[in-house]
């Protein structure tokens, strides 16, 4: 089982900014920027593991849903755009990285990740949470 099934499981905590029946979101506790926030579906294992392996219903679902946080996460943080990655190498599980952005560099995997406060997590995440209930 992997660590992201855990999080949807309720099983390891999680900063959740937003949720339905089949996709999940939630801010990368290593994140590169404030707000940078994981998209996954909710599949059973061995489906998620490659994200060009995901039928495609899965697939638009999650690009469209992953559209909807972004626009949130922009929202709620201010930045000039919101990048998104699929890398997949050190979880088994297909999950997209939502990350603010105000200049390239902003997005690079290289760069050291921020440490931020379980307090500063919970503001972000309940932010971005509330921005959702205004995106269609």
């Amino acid at each position: 089982m992997t660590i992201f099934t855990q999080i949807i499981n309720g099983d390891i905590p999680s900063y959740k900014v937003a949720e339905d029946d089949n996709y999940y979101a939630f801010l990368d506790i290593n994140p590169l920027q404030p707000g940078h926030t994981l998209v996954i579906p909710k599949l059973p294992e061995p489906e998620q593991d490659y994200i060009f392996r995901l039928d495609d219903d899965t697939y638009s679902g999650l690009m469209l849903f992953a559209k909807r946080v972004a626009q949130a996460i922009q929202a709620a943080t201010d930045c000039k755009r919101v990048g998104m990655a699929v890398l997949g190498m050190e979880v088994n599980h297909v999950h997209v990285h939502l990350v603010p952005l105000n200049k390239e560099s902003d997005m690079l995997f290289s760069n050291p990740k921020l440490k931020l406060s379980a307090e500063e997590m919970g503001e972000i995440a309940n932010t971005i949470a509330e921005a959702m209930e205004t995106i269609d």
